[in-house]
């Protein structure tokens, strides 16, 4: 199931079934879970610990040091879950020791080509970044977030949960859950229903966050009255929660 034309360092820990294909290099201290495909031409470096049926893509380089000219070669740590697909010429970088020392991504994401995942980002479970996203260090991306094509993240924001950033997004403050964010800056568009309702929101739900959504972009008072709002109208599934959890830990502010 290896290739005779893989590079595989003999650090590396590699699960039964996984299948290594022409010219790939596995360098350093590495484990490739069960189930676990690189096509051709990927590139692996650790540490990294990845998990169980993540696909590889041609030409991605995965775990390579982080683009921070403060690093000095110290052992961080990328870890990656299951069922992930990465498709080509993907990039994503280790942590720096500056921060919490480790990238990690979740299960069952959808990393499209020329996407770069930096050091010290997290990533949640279920996401979708198109074509050419790029997140710059220290960003957390939470649950069945997407980011449209050549959207960009500065340093340390967070992207909600079933938030949705459409094509070409330039975003440097946070995105609250379930709010579609576009444009360069990035400015608040609605809600995203669509989403919402693949993923089995109800219609009560629906209209509670749409009701969310007014009080923090078209009331017009503060923020902290809005979390106010949104505890007082929050319903017995505590569906406004996690967003009321999100405002409240908020650092950057939110897109507005």
């Amino acid at each position: 199931m290896i290739h005779s034309t893989a590079v595989i360092d003999p650090k590396a820990r590699i699960a039964e079934g996984v299948k290594i294909g022409p010219y790939c290099v596995i360098e350093g201290e590495v484990t490739l879970g069960e189930g676990c495909i690189l096509d051709s031409h990927v590139v692996i470096q650790g540490p990294t610990q990845i998990g169980k049926n993540n696909r590889f893509y041609p030409f991605g380089c995965i775990g390579a040091a982080p683009q921070d000219k403060k690093y000095r070669d110290e052992p961080t740590l990328l870890i990656i879950g299951d069922d992930n697909t990465f498709r080509e010429n993907v990039t994503v970088n280790r942590g720096t020791i500056q921060d919490i020392g480790k990238t990690v991504i979740g299960n069952g994401n959808w990393i499209m080509a020329g996407v770069h995942i930096a050091h010290d980002c997290i990533v949640g479970n279920n996401c979708i970044f198109a074509n050419a996203a790029a997140l710059a260090g220290h960003v957390i991306v939470d649950d069945w977030a997407i980011l449209g094509g050549y959207s960009l993240v500065h340093q340390f924001c967070r992207i909600g949960a079933h938030s949705f950033c459409g094509m070409g997004s330039v975003i440097n403050q946070d995105v609250p859950n379930f709010v579609v964010v576009s444009g360069n800056l990035a400015q608040a568009r609605g809600i995203n229903l669509e989403g919402m309702k693949r993923r089995g929101f109800d219609s009560d739900q629906l209209r509670l966050v749409k009701n969310a959504y007014r009080s923090m972009y078209r009331s017009g008072q503060r923020l902290t009255d809005s979390i106010e709002e949104l505890r007082s109208i929050n319903d017995e599934k505590q569906t406004l929660t996690p967003l009321i959890d999100f405002l409240e830990e908020s650092k950057r502010g939110i897109v507005r």
